[in-house]
């Protein structure tokens, strides 16, 4: 199945001579909603359904490569917080004043920062499945992401070579990229199994991964490290709307993580998606526009 390409794709400079890359869908002048990827992914990894309802509702949606990953310079951030100096630059660049946010999973925590950091300009955000604080008084126990917190000491010095290592694979195997996802899919739960076997959103997941991973690839490292420390701030500083969705089947971030999250954040809701597994958000993105352009 053929992907159309961003209506604009580039990279705008942040701070200390580095750059992040963005990919924008919808109309120039539409109501901004920034779109964070999640671990792994890059600035591409939005939904073919979500591209063509922000289309017709007069939304762009500007989706964001984390450093390490496509254009964006390699960086390691001190805490998630310290991500948003760099998100108001590239706004700043892209002449976006106010805007809503949605992140998948490891994009959830820089959604919520964002939300913490800039709620004169954040208007709502919506969290998909995302990945709960490991360190601090918002700290949720259990999950996957314990495997993280438990070789942090081994992630930092490994970020880098790793990184390249890792891109350095994908090349080799990428004309044998989509029988790979049809492998990875198939020993999935049933509701991201059945996602992973739709024409449109494998399409987008080869698209995001060949594009953003075609130079870099030490993001996802980089966001592990920081998932294992503290955030930077407190779920009871996000003080702007959120709106969680969540499948009570799944298995990467537990379902019971968003629920301590949304339990601690000061404006939430919590939707539960019945039955899916951990993409399941992708699967409902015309729901999840709608409300937080509601919000």
């Amino acid at each position: 199945m053929r992907v159309d390409p961003p209506t604009l794709e580039g990279t705008a400079a942040v701070r200390g001579g580095r750059q992040l890359s963005f990919a924008e869908y919808g109309p120039a002048d539409g109501r901004p909603i920034v779109w964070m990827h999640g671990t792994p992914g890059a600035r591409r990894q939005i939904p073919i359904e979500a591209r063509a309802f922000a289309a017709e509702l007069g939304v762009r949606i500007i989706g964001i490569d984390r450093p390490g990953i496509g254009g964006s310079s390699p960086y390691l951030y001190k805490d998630v917080l310290e991500w948003t100096e760099d998100l108001r630059l590239l706004l700043d660049a892209l002449g976006v004043e106010t805007f809503r946010l949605v992140g998948l999973s490891g994009g959830g925590p820089y959604v919520l920062a964002a939300g913490a950091a800039m709620p004169d300009r954040v208007l709502a955000a919506a969290v998909l499945g995302g990945v709960a604080p490991t360190r601090g008084v918002d700290a949720a126990p259990g999950g996957l992401i314990q495997l993280a917190v438990r070789c942090a000491p081994l992630l930092g010095p490994m970020r880098l070579p790793a990184g390249f290592a890792i891109s350095q694979g994908i090349r080799l195997v990428r004309p044998l990229a989509g029988p790979v996802l049809d492998l990875y899919g198939a020993v999935q739960p049933a509701g991201d199994r059945n996602l992973l076997a739709r024409p449109e959103f494998k399409a987008m997941f080869l698209d995001d991964l060949l594009n953003g991973s075609r130079t870099q690839m030490s993001a996802p490292l980089a966001d592990l490290i920081l998932f294992t420390r503290e955030w930077g701030f407190a779920l009871a500083d996000v003080r702007v709307p959120v709106r969680w969705w969540h499948g009570d089947a799944d298995h990467i971030v537990p379902f019971a993580h968003g629920q301590h999250c949304v339990g601690r954040l000061p404006d939430a809701t919590m939707t539960v998606i019945d039955g899916e597994s951990h993409l399941g958000g992708l699967g409902i993105t015309r729901d999840v526009i709608t409300s937080i352009l509601d919000a």
